[in-house]
């Protein structure tokens, strides 16, 4: 049976079948949630907020508390949408505020201008450059590398 959340900030309401994990969800609606790990838990990329209704959510796995704890930005209601599984009604869901770094497809183009919001490191949610920067080179490059590292770190390369 088929099972209502919220979604915020864009006081939005969305079906999603009991059991299934949040990730479903948030990528049925195309909002701005990844799944760089392939849905295991070992990133940070489909971060998410539980506003209210975290009872209606399965408990945490010890995968996901490690994950959620290297995460700088991790609060209390912090969980994983790909290990969150939705078991009841009434789950309000908010999204981080930033864009993580792998949802960048051409680094290069952002030379030269001001970031409009936070980019997040994948793995761990640090801000990696503020909003309001200017982009530089040598920032784009030490992005580059940043992605390196954390494709080898989640088995990509």
């Amino acid at each position: 049976m088929a099972k209502k959340i919220t979604l915020e900030p864009i006081e939005s309401q969305a079906s999603i079948k009991t059991n299934d994990h949040l990730l479903a969800v948030l990528l049925q609606e195309k909002l701005d949630v990844q799944w760089k790990c392939g849905g295991r838990g070992r990133c940070a990329t489909c971060h998410i907020y539980i506003q209210s209704g975290e009872e209606s959510l399965s408990p945490k796995s010890k995968r996901e508390v490690k994950t959620l704890e290297l995460i700088s930005n991790s609060q209390e209601n912090s969980r994983l949408a790909c290990q969150a599984r939705v078991l009841g009604e009434g789950v309000v869901v908010e999204l981080p505020v930033g864009m993580y770094l792998s949802e960048i497809d051409n680094l290069d183009t952002l030379i030269g201008k001001k970031i409009q919001e936070h980019i997040l490191h994948p793995l761990n949610g640090t801000v990696l450059v503020q909003e309001g920067m200017m982009i530089t080179r040598s920032m784009v490059n030490q992005l580059k590398e940043a992605l390196v590292q954390i494709d080898k770190v989640l088995g990509i390369i």
